[in-house]
């Protein structure tokens, strides 16, 4: 560590808690897929702000849409004195989130915000007050974002009690032996020992799982979900926050499944590093509530929604749903390659949808037991040669890659380059 950042994190360590975790990069500046910090170093981003970023960092059409807004006003309030561009948002969002029925949509700040509401409007929508969500599942920090969210460290330890009448379910796992036949078992087995589907509102699922360790929703999965909601007169809520926004190959990761949620949260790429989200749904559910229960006073930020508008643009033009899906073949060719590799054995599975891939280690193909330091120790030395990375995984034994999906292909190579020397150093090869 440079005496920049030294400085800085001791600055950070008085001045910040603790529970704020955060890397050593202190950055000073970023352009599409490379950051520069304080001392001048450049990485190569494998994070993009936890897929915030999908169009770069500052991308011209979103920086030139956002300067443009400020030049005319910067809040208002929409409960206040709504805007045109809030109102033309929501008709491209209900038009482009999956399903031809009429939607309505909402913009808040943030993804859990996103969630909250979204829960809101299906407890109020149903008259029903249970919520099922899935073990490994991220859904916030906020407590009901706790509540939902299935991995206890670092996220729920020590924040309890959290809201009542929320359930989980087995998520499908083909790598640890959880099949798509015992998930859904899994859920009839909660109806009829725990909660009367009778009592849920809503069922909300991740089409791939984020934080719990990228493991995308098979397909008959989320049909069954679909078949399971509309037997019970549930709501599906499809959480879209990290998998949303071309993410994936398409906008919406649900799509690959040909499945229509009732509900869709969205945040992240959304606003192209800026503060922003969505809850879509259909129209007669998001009219449920009365006129004052749903929005906040940031929520639709004038800025937020220019960025999305140019964000929505941009996929568009420059075909990042394709981009999406070229970058994630390259990836996981490289990483299944080396997988093969008898140094490289600790790689358990390569998996992943679209540009949002990841690898799992452990310390041995068999007993498949998560190998938490050594992905600790890759994810180091990738920073220490230039390439930002990010773990994930209840047993924090996953390594995730989540460039800006207008990365440069030779800047995605050069990663994967800087990502194989890492590793061959940690394994010690």
């Amino acid at each position: 560590m440079t005496e920049i950042a030294k400085e800085l994190r001791a600055a950070q360590d008085k001045a910040v808690p603790r529970g704020v975790a955060t890397k050593s990069i202190y950055v000073a500046r970023a352009e599409n897929a490379e950051l520069w910090d304080a001392d001048g170093k450049r990485y190569i981003d494998f994070a993009a702000g936890i897929a915030v970023v999908n169009t770069g960092h500052r991308h011209p059409a979103v920086t030139a849409a956002v300067t443009e807004q400020i030049g005319a006003f910067t809040h208002t309030c929409f409960h206040v004195a709504p805007y045109e561009g809030y109102i033309r948002l929501a008709e491209r969002l209900n038009e482009v989130t999956p399903g031809a029925h009429p939607k309505k949509t909402m913009f808040v700040t943030t993804g859990a915000e996103a969630v909250e509401n979204a829960i809101k409007v299906a407890r109020n929508a149903t008259g029903r007050t249970a919520i099922v969500a899935f073990n490994g599942a991220f859904h916030g920090r906020t407590m009901m974002g706790m509540a939902l969210t299935g991995k206890v460290v670092p996220y729920k330890k020590g924040f309890g009690p959290f809201p009542a009448e929320i359930y989980h379910a087995p998520f499908p796992k083909a790598f640890y032996g959880i099949s798509v036949e015992e998930a859904v078992a899994g859920l009839e087995q909660l109806f009829a020992s725990d909660v009367d589907p009778g009592r849920v509102a809503a069922v909300i699922v991740e089409p791939v799982q984020g934080e719990g360790g990228f493991y995308p929703a098979p397909a008959e999965f989320l049909r069954a979900l679909r078949a399971l909601c509309d037997r019970h007169g549930m709501l599906l809520i499809a959480d879209e926050i990290q998998t949303g926004i071309a993410r994936t190959g398409k906008m919406f990761a649900v799509e690959h499944a040909g499945v229509v949620p009732d509900i869709i949260t969205m945040a992240k790429g959304l606003g192209g590093g800026f503060p922003f989200a969505a809850v879509t749904g259909r129209a007669e559910i998001m009219d449920a509530a009365e006129p004052g229960g749903l929005g906040g006073t940031y929520g639709g930020s004038p800025i937020g929604i220019a960025a999305a508008h140019a964000v929505l643009d941009v996929v568009e033009a420059e075909n990042l749903c394709g981009r999406s899906v070229d970058l994630g073949l390259m990836f996981r060719e490289r990483l299944e390659a080396l997988a093969q590799r008898n140094e490289f054995s600790a790689i358990g599975e390569v998996r992943g949808l679209g540009a949002m891939v990841a690898f799992e280690l452990v310390k041995d193909r068999v007993s498949k037991t998560p190998d938490a330091a050594l992905t600790a120790a890759v994810v180091a030395k990738a920073q220490e040669k230039g390439l930002i990375l990010l773990s994930c995984g209840t047993g924090a034994n996953v390594i995730r890659l989540l460039p800006p999906l207008t990365i440069p292909m030779e800047q995605a190579r050069e990663g994967l380059d800087i990502l194989e020397s890492a590793l061959a150093e940690a394994v010690g090869v």
